[in-house]
């Protein structure tokens, strides 16, 4: 995930980028949008409309009463103008470009997360339009139809979400989510409706190579799913075996996972104190994206995040999964 994502386009250096140097260069709107354009454009302009390179920036004629916005620009093939917006999470808004690129910083550099009440309070927005444009950024950051499968060692695990409830009630108040990490690789979420071996099993399906190797624990949830797989390793958590190293050399573990589910619930507990069911995917992905660039710098994360906003639009009115 974003391998291929080039993050100092045109001697642009994204390591450079912190939250102050954003602050004093790219608060301006229109050096904020040069800043995007770069970031999303690396090679040029390109038409979201119908991928064409040729195109052309509208600029204002002299006698003109209206002037043309700034950034516009012009498709030589279909003819349809366009800015860097368009065609991204961001298309229609209404808030400030500058502030758009500060969000996705800010965002990006909250190793443990950060609160609409902190983005409105930091941006001077409403607190509604943060909640949407943080949830918009969380959109963004959920996996393409085309990511790559996970492949090699997989740990896989499933924690819960949500509030406490009394003994009797308590799981069924939370809401299920499940990790798969390759050891010292990629990982991917997935929110489930319960553990049930349907729906643990979809998942390993969904987003795990058939030629990889599966450690889990021992829910029996994950054994006639991971038959399918290379190999299947489990850990008993109730022997105290945490990591253990198998006969083919593999250490057998869902250590990973666990760490994952730590930061996550710092997040729910420590920033957004409640999440809901329907947006607790979006809140997944936002961990998913800064545990797959942990090795970025927080500039190198900003500029790995920006072009994943191509492509994806989330409605005010239906803002789900």
């Amino acid at each position: 995930m974003n391998a291929a994502i080039e993050t100092n386009p045109k001697g642009f250096d994204a390591d450079d980028l912190n939250l102050i140097s954003l602050a004093q260069e790219y608060s301006d709107d229109e050096k904020a949008r040069e800043l995007l354009e770069k970031l999303m454009w690396p090679k040029g302009a390109i038409c979201p409309h119908c991928k064409c390179d040729d195109v052309y920036k509208i600029g204002s004629k002299p006698d003109s009463k209206e002037p043309t916005r700034k950034g516009v620009y012009c498709c030589a093939a279909c003819r349809k103008q366009f800015t860097v917006t368009v065609g991204t999470v961001f298309e229609s808004s209404h808030i400030p470009i500058g502030k758009i690129v500060m969000a996705i910083f800010i965002i990006c550099s909250s190793k443990k997360a950060v609160s609409a009440h902190q983005l409105h309070r930091m941006l001077k927005i409403t607190y509604k339009a943060a909640w949407f444009l943080a949830h918009r950024i969380r959109y963004a950051f959920g996996d393409s139809d085309n990511a790559p499968k996970l492949n090699g060692v997989v740990e896989v695990d499933e924690t819960f979400i949500g509030g406490k409830g009394d003994i009797k009630h308590k799981l069924s108040q939370k809401t299920p989510v499940v990790a798969l990490i390759e050891q010292g690789g990629r990982m991917r979420t997935k929110v489930v409706p319960n553990v049930s071996q349907k729906n643990l099993g979809q998942a390993l399906m969904d987003f795990v190579s058939k030629e990889s190797v599966i450690c889990t624990d021992e829910n029996v949830g994950y054994k006639k799913a991971a038959s399918h797989f290379k190999t299947h390793h489990r850990v008993n958590h109730s022997k105290l075996e945490y990591a253990v190293k198998k006969p083919d050399g593999v250490i057998a573990s869902t250590n990973h996972c666990e760490s994952f589910f730590s930061l996550l619930k710092r997040g729910v507990h420590g920033a957004w104190h409640s999440v809901s069911r329907e947006h607790l995917q979006k809140y997944t992905n936002e961990f998913s994206f800064r545990w797959n660039t942990r090795k970025m710098t927080d500039g190198a994360r900003f500029a790995a995040a920006v072009p994943m906003l191509e492509g994806k639009r989330l409605m005010y009115r239906r803002p789900l999964n």
